[in-house]
């Protein structure tokens, strides 16, 4: 299993903001590339993130569940990236200080991962996780936006594909 601890200059109120907008996902998760749909009830149990990884053209549609959501202390998600295999990340954050500490774990659970052993695994997925962890804390300590303040997307009569408005 990957670990990886992460001290943040926030409060764990703001690690959870971030989490909880589906929509910043490919921000602060290092190889998610686009998401392609957040479920309304995101982020409770059972819900799900559907999104792609890896660059164009080589891109996986890839969908996460969440297993458990416990705000502003634990969550638990179970991303499934086919042909790859499943996986079991758990993201716990406790005070500390005038900020908060944050650790993340993975393992594989299912698929060709499963099958690597742990040490040669862990040499992938720790400096990933350190990234993703470098990412979550710009997000949450600077701000990121609330939900439902972005852009809107506003169809256009004849086009297919929503536009966005400032």
């Amino acid at each position: 299993m990957s670990t990886v601890v992460r001290r943040l200059h926030c409060p764990p109120e703001a690690v959870f903001r971030v989490i909880a907008d589906g929509w910043l996902f490919p921000t602060w998760i290092v190889g998610a590339s686009r998401m392609r749909e957040v479920g309304d009830d995101w982020p409770a149990v059972g819900s799900r993130l559907h999104h792609s990884f890896g660059v164009w053209p080589l891109v996986i549609d890839d969908q996460t569940t969440v297993l458990e959501w416990d705000p502003p202390h634990r969550v638990v998600f179970q991303p499934q990236g086919w042909p790859l295999g499943e996986a079991r990340v758990i993201i716990d954050v406790k005070p500390s200080g005038e900020g908060c500490l944050v650790r993340m774990r993975e393992h594989a659970v299912r698929g060709p991962g499963a099958l690597i052993p742990k040490p040669l695994l862990d040499l992938g997925l720790a400096p990933r996780n350190r990234e993703t962890l470098h990412r979550l804390a710009y997000l949450a300590e600077h701000g990121a936006p609330q939900p439902g303040t972005g852009p809107r997307a506003e169809p256009v009569e004849g086009d297919e594909a929503p536009r966005h408005r400032a």
